[in-house]
């Protein structure tokens, strides 16, 4: 591994430190203020001056993530709030809005997008006629059950582990698993993810999933590009002329400015990945983000650059933006019998010089020609 520009082995590292943690590694934690107290956490040290927060409480999402002082994951004004104090059906079904927050938070597991009723047919209670849906589904606010964490070597490389189960169900209702492990590796600079989720139930139930990946200041500024290996924009949302198509080059911060949704289509490379690219040119400082197509065909992207929220949103997804209703009438929506599951791979990489910024532009340029 390499730290502090230097090239160390297990045994080199251990003669210059008595204890990992000097270095980096996975602490447990449990915050213990405000409207987050309780929440059980991880924090992750790789080293390179990448941290992150693992939120055991809120499905294993990452909240605060930073590279060498520079915040990249975004926080909201609601800052971090306790899954008890969630209204699942509050405000007509977008209350999760009150607990967005945070570098990833997770959709699904059998609904996202916007707020739905739909057909509950398949659990088989004649008196439930339908399901109410709120704004990206139920996980992002359900407790994991702690598996394992912390630090395991193989041979001269040190991983840094964390390893949770999610369940999300209900009688009469979906009986839906997600096992989610997220890893890096000390010297790294790099957040892998690896999910699974599994039908436990006995109903043919349906999933739907989407990674909420929220980049925030100073890694959005202005000046910052968006690079993808867009195809086509195959929908957007209705803005003001003024706010229209500002998708790759973002001004700093707006006064009044509206949200801004698009879905585009995006081209792969010729092992099935692709990548998108936020670069912020002026601190040399950038996240890529990679998943494979076949897991996740569709591409969201949400802005909202309004003054006191600035955020930019990448969203991989199983299904389109027209959301439950739409994949249903079309045929789209996966259905996962007793025992089915799908598999999602997920990795963000920090880039920190002019010459991997400019590599990775190139690189996800190449992929549409």
């Amino acid at each position: 591994m390499e730290i502090y520009e230097k090239r160390l082995s297990r045994q080199d590292l251990e003669s210059l430190t008595g204890e990992l943690s000097a270095i980096g590694g996975v602490r447990r934690v449990v915050l213990d203020d405000g409207a987050e107290r309780g929440i059980r956490a991880l924090e992750f040290r790789t080293g390179t001056g990448l941290s992150f927060d693992v939120l055991v409480d809120r499905a294993m999402d990452i909240g605060q993530a930073e590279f060498q002082g520079r915040s990249f994951g975004w926080r909201s004004a609601v800052g971090l709030r306790h899954p008890g104090l969630h209204e699942p059906s509050g405000e007509d079904g977008l209350s999760w809005l009150r607990s967005v927050t945070g570098l990833i938070a997770t959709a699904g597991l059998d609904h996202t997008m916007y707020k739905a009723e739909v057909d509950a047919s398949e659990y088989g209670l004649p008196s439930r006629k339908s399901i109410r849906h709120s704004l990206h589904g139920r996980i992002a606010n359900t407790p994991a059950r702690l598996v394992g964490y912390g630090e395991s070597w193989d041979s001269d490389r040190c991983i840094l582990r964390a390893e949770g189960v999610v369940r999300q169900a209900a009688l009469f209702g979906e009986n839906l698993e997600l096992h989610r492990r997220i890893e890096s590796d000390l010297g790294s600079s790099e957040i892998r993810i690896f999910d699974t989720v599994r039908n436990c139930g006995f109903d043919r139930t349906p999933h739907m999933y989407l990674y909420h990946i929220n980049f925030g200041w100073p890694l959005l500024d202005q000046g910052s590009r968006f690079i993808a290996p867009i195809v086509k924009t195959r929908w957007r949302s209705e803005t003001t002329p003024e706010h229209h198509d500002i998708y790759d080059s973002f001004p700093g911060p707006l006064p009044g400015c509206p949200e801004q949704v698009y879905e585009h289509e995006l081209a792969a490379k010729p092992d099935g990945r692709t990548n998108v690219l936020l670069a912020n040119d002026r601190l040399h400082f950038g996240v890529e983000v990679e998943w494979r197509m076949a897991e996740l065909p569709c591409f969201i992207q949400w802005l909202y650059l309004r003054e006191g929220a600035y955020v930019l949103g990448v969203e991989p997804s199983t299904h389109h933006i027209q959301g439950n209703l739409s994949a249903r009438e079309d045929g789209s929506m996966i259905w996962l019998n007793h025992g089915d599951s799908r598999t999602y791979h997920l990795t963000l990489k920090v880039l920190s010089s002019k010459a991997t910024l400019d590599g990775a532009a190139s690189r996800i340029q190449s992929s549409v020609t």
